[in-house]
C-alpha cells in the first residue's frame, strides 16, 4: 500500500482515488449523514504504525474513522464518532474502546 505518511498539506487523498481501497472504506461514508445536503467523502489521514488511517465525514460531528493495516487490506478496525463527541470502536488489541485517542493508541501498539 503505497500512501505518504501524511497526505500532502493542501488536500487529503480520497479513497475513490486509492486503487487498491477495499469495499469496506469505500462505503465507510454511507451511514454519515450528508453535511448541509452533501455527501461526506472519505478521505486518508495519516499512516499510524502499520495502519492506514482514514476518515469518513467532518473532523468534528459525525464521523467514522478507518484503519486498514498496510500489509493486509482485509484487516480492518473502525471509530464512530458521533455529534456529541461520544463514540466507540474496537481496536486491533480486541479491546472495545470509548475514547479515540484510546483506539489510535491500540493501533500504534499493535502492529
Amino acid at each position: 500500500s503505497e500512501l505518504p505518511a501524511t497526505p500532502i498539506r493542501d488536500r487529503n487523498v480520497p479513497a475513490k482515488a486509492w486503487i487498491e481501497a477495499p469495499a469496506a472504506l469505500l462505503t465507510a461514508r454511507d451511514d454519515i449523514p450528508d453535511v448541509d445536503g452533501v455527501p461526506v467523502r472519505t478521505a486518508y489521514k495519516r499512516r499510524l504504525g502499520m495502519w492506514l488511517l482514514w476518515r469518513a465525514g467532518p473532523a468534528r460531528g459525525d464521523a467514522l474513522y478507518v484503519a486498514l493495516h498496510s500489509e493486509d487490506l482485509d484487516r480492518i478496525h473502525r471509530f464512530r464518532l458521533h455529534a456529541d463527541g461520544s463514540g466507540g470502536g474496537t481496536g486491533p488489541d480486541g479491546v472495545e474502546h470509548g475514547r479515540f485517542r484510546d483506539w489510535k493508541r491500540s493501533l500504534v501498539d499493535t502492529p
